[in-house]
């Protein structure tokens, strides 16, 4: 892979920080894209551009050519037609000033869930719940997506300047990262952090549905591992790829084993939703006193939190799962325990003192 010179569009996300090391891992000269990029990773290249800027992406990319390109990132706005209008800007202005280098083989693209569910202005309500495992072969919604969006990008960038291109779609991705929009792995560790501080039960806070429901996750392990095999593997270009960890569970299951991890009082569903959002609301002051007393680095609850995100994946009326039976007949093989993503992330945050 000596030869090939990977860009990694959200190198600071979950997605991105974890598809930079298994590409850095696999040979590519890797660069790593974002407004404030971090240096953290060893062997990473950053850049810092802002999408929406193309005189600054042409300045940044004078001399980069690069041959494949990996979209892991968004920007959130006020209503669904704005995030079209954004997002799908982020992944047309990139990829138009990359077109005269003639240097893109391969381009993937980082969705999810929402394909299948609909936008956040319509997630996952009556009139647009799909059957269950969700499969790739699903038609999209007659819904305004910005997924859908970006997507026709990358379609219509492929046949202008001929590479290959891959959609890769997560379901919850869990992994180590601060200041992610839609975090549920580091959302958990903080709100059970301060359940263990107050004394105050570990609450479910979602729908009958999801409670008892069957349901998987993706580690950004496993995401990463799949898009590199996909970009390396022709039988699996210019395809759209489900992507979780390969197991299931029942979050009346997950939910004690996290509360066990942490040593506090697990309540499962009660008869109605109580949402993180509004649980964590007023408690900025008990997280300051948590990092203050543990030396922690960031005492800020909200560049930590996402509830509002986390609220959605666990509100959901349905059981949802995924079916990876297309990349698994391809030769994707790769597995992880779900009770093991989130203990490695909680082992993770400790580590890096996110939490006590």
């Amino acid at each position: 892979m000596k030869n090939n010179i990977a860009l990694v569009v959200g190198a600071t996300g979950i997605t991105g920080s974890s598809l930079a090391k298994e590409l850095i891992a696999a040979g590519y000269t890797t660069y790593g894209l974002a407004r404030n990029p971090h240096t953290h990773i060893e062997g990473l290249h950053p850049i810092a551009a802002n999408l929406l800027d193309e005189n600054a992406l042409q300045t940044a990319f004078e001399h980069i050519h690069p041959t494949h390109v990996f979209f892991t990132t968004w920007m959130r706005q006020d209503s669904e037609a704005e995030n079209i209008r954004v997002n799908s800007a982020l992944v047309r202005n990139l990829l138009q000033v990359l077109s005269p280098k003639k240097s893109v083989q391969h381009v993937a693209l980082v969705t999810g869930l929402k394909h299948y569910l609909g936008p956040f202005d319509a997630y996952a309500k009556d009139g647009f719940l799909p059957l269950t495992p969700v499969r790739e072969e699903h038609p999209r919604l007659n819904l305004d997506n910005f997924y859908y969006a970006q997507e026709d990008e990358i379609y219509a960038a492929a046949q202008r300047d001929g590479f290959t291109w891959s959609i890769h779609r997560p379901h919850t991705v869990i992994g180590y990262a601060v200041g992610n929009l839609m975090n549920m792995g580091v959302t958990l560790a903080v709100y059970a952090s301060i359940c263990k501080a107050t004394g105050e039960p570990f609450v479910w806070p979602g729908s009958a549905a999801q409670w008892n429901g069957v349901s998987d996750v993706t580690d950004a392990g496993m995401l990463a591992k799949q898009i590199v095999w996909a970009a390396e593997t022709p039988a699996a270009h210019n395809q759209a790829f489900n992507v979780a960890n390969g197991d299931v569970f029942r979050w009346n299951w997950l939910w004690l084993q996290i509360a066990d991890y942490f040593g506090i009082e697990a309540k499962g569903f009660e008869g109605g939703k109580q949402p993180l959002e509004q649980t964590l609301e007023g408690t900025e002051d008990i997280w300051q006193n948590i990092a203050t007393l543990n030396n922690l680095d960031e005492p800020n609850l909200h560049k930590l939190v996402s509830p509002w995100h986390t609220d959605l994946d666990l509100g959901r009326p349905i059981e949802v799962m995924t079916d990876m039976s297309k990349s698994r007949a391809l030769g994707f093989t790769a597995y992880q325990s779900t009770k093991a993503s989130f203990i490695e992330l909680f082992e993770e945050l400790k580590a890096q003192r996110i939490i006590p």
